[in-house]
């Protein structure tokens, strides 16, 4: 999406105005960083790779993998405690049948 030049300008004036508003606001910060807070904060609570696509609009997931994918959480260790989770379920009705594990 193209921005006309004269709107990025008006929008540049609200953000140097409203920079001088916001109390600690690191040097340099730009709109640009709100829509990386944002993605960060959606990552942070759990939002998966097509949800964060769609907030900011990227044209497809790999951008958003490119882009923030450092962000997710490790999942290694959640599907190692799943697979544990289901052996020890499996495993649990045989050891209550015969009293001792197989």
């Amino acid at each position: 999406m193209t921005v006309p030049r004269s709107a990025r300008g008006s929008f540049e004036r609200a953000m140097r105005k409203a920079r001088g508003k916001v109390q600690d606001l690191p040097t340099g910060f730009r709109f640009h960083d709100l829509r990386h807070y944002l993605a960060s904060l959606l990552i942070a609570s759990g939002a998966d790779v097509k949800v964060v696509q769609a907030r900011l609009r990227h044209a497809s997931a790999k951008t958003t993998l490119d882009t923030y994918g450092h962000l997710w959480p490790d999942s290694d260790e959640s599907t190692r405690a799943a697979i544990d989770a289901v052996i020890a379920a499996r495993t649990e009705p045989r050891q209550n049948q015969t009293g001792t594990a197989r």
